[in-house]
């Protein structure tokens, strides 16, 4: 049961994969004819390492971790630079090259292809593919927070229609008429998680401001606590494709601090809920009420946020370990013992202590076979709830404190991030606004659901719609 639990998970993520970077396509596509941004590409190369990696170096085994991400898959997301006259941007273009080929040597897997049968990245030293562009209009003009411009921004980062053995990282340098860039980063999902992305790209950036000597190395022996395990794989049945649509919520500190308050007035003990949790649980009391408007009464669900296992587990793995290295906390909602407890201080206790108990559970894990044990038991309870008719499931991912406003070349902090962030079934991201005190919050549901939720009275009031 555990070995096809397992394999089901990893090929539910491959199709997904799949059906994300055509939606991705599609979507591009649909804007270069519809649009009246232009985006000329100037030059297409690779970025080699500035030192050849060690023949004992070439073949980097992946982690079994690793294997629940598709190797279509990529991690994209965005920098913006606003225009200044402190630098000209070809020459900042040529600097980021060369720090490029200089990071790639710290983190020279990156700078290597994929081999799918044999789980392993052949550091070969083929390089990051590294595209610079013309952009029509100035930068201004796509920062105005509608959805078409939300739309119009993913066509600054590189299209990850790469095969499984394509370039692992890719860059798009945008330059803009006003003499501001945005700098599109996506990074094989396989190689890295988001923790690992944001690593590299900071390193990068340290490399070009300061020197490449000022580079915190990575560690790069995941593999060898958690070595590549074979599973056989089988195709599984999803169902009818549905249509999905994408909206940016974003709480600011003000409405962050008012809904800490709401729950903490409820809550026993001392205790200060997160932002990341009353967030969390404010989006579920609601998305709960919307199930409820649509099937006439409370629906169970399951609720998966995202956690960074670093530093939480009894084993000896580096903080600075580059890879995968997640396990989902799980909360759930059930209608025979929750109906009556529908309040936010009681949808911010079900997050609490799903978090708290994957970081308890977390912390007795001392082996190779501990985690596999833990891993196989969450995938197994996703599996279950994704395919209940009468239940359902929640996917939230949360990038607050990811150092995504430290990335800094030389010419400053950026003036915003943006991941590109397609849209997929009942998902949820989580990003820190600039201040670092909100989020933003990138929601993806049916059409349906989506104008019930944005309707919300209390997705409004914190929100600011009201």
């Amino acid at each position: 049961m555990a070995t096809a639990s397992l394999t089901f998970l990893i090929e539910t993520v491959h199709y997904l994969s799949v059906l994300v970077i055509g939606l991705f396509i599609e979507a591009v596509t649909h804007l270069e004819k519809n649009s009246n941004m232009n985006v000329q590409i100037l030059s297409k190369k690779l970025i080699i390492p500035s030192s050849p990696t060690p023949s004992h170096l070439r073949n980097y085994k992946v982690s079994w971790l690793s294997m629940f991400q598709s190797p279509l898959l990529y991690l994209p997301n965005i920098f913006y630079y606003p225009s200044s006259t402190a630098g000209d941007n070809i020459e900042r273009s040529k600097q980021l090259q060369k720090s490029l080929s200089e990071a790639l040597t710290i983190f020279y897997p990156f700078a290597g292809r994929y081999i799918d049968n044999s789980l392993i990245i052949n550091c070969n030293d083929e390089g990051a593919e590294y595209v610079e562009t013309q952009v029509g209009g100035f930068l201004s003009q796509f920062l105005e927070g509608g959805e078409l411009e939300t739309e119009l921004r993913n066509r600054l980062a590189p299209i990850p229609h790469q095969p499984a053995d394509g370039p692992i990282v890719l860059v798009q340098f945008n330059m803009f008429e006003c003499g501001a860039v945005a700098i599109g980063v996506c990074i094989k999902h396989r190689a890295a998680d988001a923790t690992s992305v944001f690593a590299f790209i900071n390193a990068w950036a340290t490399a070009a401001r300061l020197g490449v000597d000022k580079v915190r190395t990575p560690s790069f022996q995941l593999a060898s606590f958690f070595p590549p395990r074979h599973i056989p794989t089988f195709t599984p049945n999803f169902g009818e494709k549905k249509v999905e649509i994408q909206k940016r919520f974003v709480f600011n500190s003000a409405a962050i601090s008012k809904l800490k308050a709401v729950a903490s007035a409820n809550i026993n003990g001392s205790r200060q809920p997160t932002r990341v949790e009353v967030v969390t649980a404010l989006m579920w009391k609601a998305l709960t009420m919307v199930a409820r408007t649509k099937h006439g009464r409370l629906r169970p669900s399951l609720l998966v946020h995202s956690f960074n296992l670093r530093g939480k587990t009894a084993m000896p793995v580096p903080d600075n370990s580059c890879g995968n290295f997640t396990n989902p906390a799980l909360a759930r909602f059930t209608v025979d013992d929750d109906e009556n407890k529908v309040e936010l201080h009681h949808f911010v206790g079900r997050v609490h202590d799903g978090i708290r108990k994957r970081v308890t559970d977390s912390a007795k894990i001392s082996s190779d076979d501990d985690l596999f044990s833990s891993v196989v038991n969450t995938k197994t309870e996703m599996i279950d709830a994704f395919h209940r008719s009468d239940a359902d499931f929640y996917m939230f991912n949360s990038w607050c404190r990811m150092p995504v406003y430290e990335v800094d070349f030389g010419w400053g902090n950026p003036g915003w991030f943006s991941a590109v962030v397609v849209p997929g079934h009942n998902m949820f991201h989580f990003m820190d606004t600039k201040d670092g005190d909100g989020i933003e919050a990138w929601v993806s549901l049916e059409e349906d659901d989506m104008l019930l939720f944005q309707e919300n009275p209390d997705i409004k009031a914190f929100t600011g719609q009201e």
